[in-house]
């Protein structure tokens, strides 16, 4: 009975000590905030004025912005529908084009995508360095999109001779996103580039991968000759 005391004191003691470190950590805290009262205050009106001027920043100029290259892309999309590139680029004199809303709009998310389209065109006019150079200033969260981009830079490397680089490039495609959409595309391509290579083991791996993962792709629906092809080299 007196060991049960004992251990019940000691609990006790125990739990009045952590108690007492707890109140002492606050009392800490509660002379530490008196102290610097001052000094804290400055730090919360200068995070809450960052704030507000970051709102007034995107409200008042780079909304507006946003609204004014929308406008002035609008033509040179309507010249890349009609695959009129070197319109879409440089614009007819009285509208601008790709290239001008890239460079003045820098800032906007109309600019970022005036990169892409630049690339594009760059690569339909069989401007390839130029293509590599728009598509790598393009930035998107878009999987698809972002993924064409990339896809798009490995087949200017393919057009200019460069089949390491444009290798490397289908397969950033593919592990960029591995949809149905763009990652079979990607994977014929570097399968392709492995035939070139004469490594028709990983070209076979990749027409089998297609075939299993990607069954309802355009790429699978003929993909059994590709794998015939692989298998008697």
């Amino acid at each position: 009975m007196r060991s049960k005391n004992k251990i019940i004191m000691a609990n006790k003691n125990k739990t009045e000590e952590q108690f007492a470190n707890v109140e002492q950590a606050l009392s800490k805290t509660e002379q530490y905030i008196e102290d610097n009262q001052k000094s804290l205050m400055i730090i919360i009106g200068a995070i809450v004025g960052i704030i507000v001027l970051f709102k007034a920043y995107q409200n008042l100029y780079m909304e507006p912005l946003e609204e004014e290259a929308k406008i002035e892309a609008y033509m040179a999309e309507l010249y890349f529908q009609k695959d009129s590139f070197n319109l879409a680029l440089n614009g007819d004199g009285q509208y601008a084009g790709f290239l001008d809303v890239a460079s003045d709009y820098s800032s906007t998310k109309v600019g970022n995508l005036a990169n892409y389209y630049a690339g594009i065109c760059y690569l339909q006019t069989g401007e390839y360095q130029n293509a590599i150079d728009y598509l790598e200033d393009f930035s998107s969260n878009d999987i698809i999109l972002s993924s064409l981009a990339i896809g798009c830079i490995g087949d200017a490397y393919m057009e200019l001779g460069d089949t390491d680089s444009a290798e490397d490039a289908y397969e950033d495609a593919i592990k960029n996103s591995e949809n149905k959409f763009t990652a079979p595309r990607y994977m014929m391509k570097l399968a392709m580039i492995h035939e070139l290579n004469g490594d028709y083991s990983d070209a076979l791996d990749i027409y089998e991968a297609i075939k299993e993962d990607f069954k309802e792709s355009r790429e699978a629906s003929g993909i059994e000759k590709y794998i015939s092809r692989a298998e008697n080299r």
